[in-house]
């Protein structure tokens, strides 16, 4: 399957549930367009690809040292946890920072 076709089907089904003001819905489809980019940006680099949650993926980007500080953030901000008001502790738009993540990782070599 094309990954951009892939990103946009994920970032389709964020907005939607935005719209259906379903954040965590929103939440889980940002994490998943990342953990498509994750791999598609491993594979390309020659990193065999472990069968991985899009969760641990993030979580192994944040160790990577090629990837820039912001974007590390990003990935931070994709796994944190949601408080139990079901709200994120930070301000922070995860469709439009998964956005920069995936263009970033689909882009980079």
């Amino acid at each position: 399957m094309d990954i951009k076709y892939s990103l946009q089907q994920e970032f389709e089904k964020a907005q939607q549930a935005r719209i259906n003001k379903n954040e965590g819905q929103a939440r889980v489809c940002a994490r998943r367009a990342a953990g498509i980019a994750i791999r598609d940006y491993l594979t390309r680099n020659g990193t065999k690809v472990p069968s991985m949650s899009a969760y641990d993926l993030l979580n192994l980007l944040k160790e990577d040292e090629l990837i820039p500080a912001n974007l590390k953030l990003i990935a931070d901000h994709l796994t944190v946890r949601v408080t139990e008001e079901f709200t994120l502790p930070m301000d922070a738009d995860l469709i439009a920072e998964s956005r920069i993540l995936c263009n970033w990782l689909t882009t980079s070599s």
